[in-house]
This record gives C-alpha cells, structure tokens and sequence, in this order.
C-alpha cells in the first residue's frame, strides 16, 4: 500500500516521494545545487552504520550490490571497521563488476583489508546473531528480482540475527510497496532523504536519514517539506 506522508515520533508530517520523484530530488541535487553522490553517500553509510551498532554487539555483515544502494553499505562497512566492530563484506557480484561510486567505496576497504568475498555461498558460515545489512537493491528496481539478487533476498530472509536495509528494502517497489518477486523482509529500515511512497510494506522499524540534502532542492520540487531533524541526523517514522 502506498501512502503520501508519514509522521516522525513526535508528530511532524514528512510527504513520502515516488521513485520517479526521488530521482528528481537527486537530479536537481546533484546537477543544479552541487551536492556529490559520494557526499551523500558518506552521510548514508556514517548514518547507518549507527543503526547496526544499536541493534547488535558483534559481527556484522554487509550484502551489497552495484550502485548508490550498494556503495552506501560498503561506506557503512567502513565506518563500522573504524570503531572496531567485525564486519565482512559480502558482493551479490564480482568485485571487477562493480562501477562508479560503489567500486570507489570498494577500493577503500580493499586496501583497508577488510574481509570482501563473493556469492550467496559466503553466507553460510554466519554467525546467528550477526546484523545484516541489506544493501543490495536500491529505490530504482521496476521488475522482478533476477539472479543472483534473488537469491540472497531468500538467504538473508532465512537468517537469524536481525535485518537493516538501506533506503529500501531489497526487492520492494519503492513507489507502490508491492514485492517483485522475493523480497527482503527487515526488522529495520533506514530511508534516505525522503521516505517512499512504498514503505507501507513490511519493514519493521523505519528510520529517517538526514544525507545533507538541502531544502532549496524540495522547493525547486515543489514538495512541501519541514525540517524533521533534530538533534539526531535520523528520526523514528510511524507505520
């Protein structure tokens, strides 16, 4: 079910955006205010990597794919190795088949040495109690979940230890909330900027990111917005 708004704990509205909106917030964000993907990417990484540090003490375990969704949980992967928290990287692809942002993300925590392995197999060894982040699939899926994405939706459901994603949970439309296929089902999710008009869906908890976005970006959108951060750069949504 999709909905146009959402409220913070303390009862401030915040309009919910389409996919196809939110591209238009990081188009004008990016080509006509100056932001850099990789500077909202670090808010999104800093942000989350907080999230899996209070929802567990011990191992976590990044499952990332290509893109901003996938470069945005290999920043948490960093974030979560510089305060000393066990953290292995797993890729839903080879690491030569990464792009953009999210190979830049990679190369970091290649020559920080961290553990970087590949395929679904990687996942069988995991601790019970470890934190997954579901970094695989971003707010841009519009059809069915393929291979091998597909698999690690089924592997991550299967699995114990609690769940975050990122932005959206994996396999989720992000403008109607309706599955595509398998999807991911979490008991956290962190959303970025805006939430989606498809967070209706079965994501357990669901958080506000603060990435930097400016408000002249929403103007320029005509999306009615009023500031929800506080103190914190993330707030608690109702559901």
């Amino acid at each position: 079910m999709a909905r146009n708004s959402f409220r913070t704990s303390t009862g401030r509205a915040v309009p919910a955006v389409t996919a196809e909106e939110m591209r238009d917030v990081d188009r004008i964000a990016v080509e006509d205010v100056g932001l850099q993907v990789l500077q909202m990417m670090e808010n999104a990484g800093r942000i989350l990597a907080w999230h899996v540090r209070d929802v567990g003490n011990g191992e976590a375990i990044i499952v990332a794919g290509n893109g901003g969704n996938g470069g945005g949980g290999l920043a948490c992967a960093r974030h979560l190795a510089n305060r000393g928290i066990p953290v292995r990287v797993v890729l839903d692809r080879s690491a030569a088949e990464l792009s953009g942002d999210a190979a830049h993300q990679y190369h970091i925590l290649d020559e920080m040495e961290l553990s970087l392995t590949t395929g679904v197999d990687s996942l069988a060894d995991s601790s019970d109690q470890a934190v997954i982040v579901d970094a695989l699939i971003g707010y841009g899926l519009s059809g069915a979940v393929r291979s091998p994405a597909a698999e690690f939706t089924d592997r991550i459901n299967e699995m114990t230890g609690p769940t975050i994603s990122l932005d959206i949970p994996s396999g989720i439309d992000a403008t109607t909330g309706e599955p595509l296929g398998t999807a991911v089902v979490p008991d956290r999710t962190v959303t970025l900027a805006l939430p989606k008009t498809g967070l209706d869906a079965p994501t357990g908890e669901l958080y506000l990111a603060d990435i930097s976005i400016p408000r002249t970006v929403y103007e320029r959108l005509d999306i009615e917005y009023d500031r929800p951060f506080g103190d914190d750069d993330w707030v608690l949504l109702d559901q």
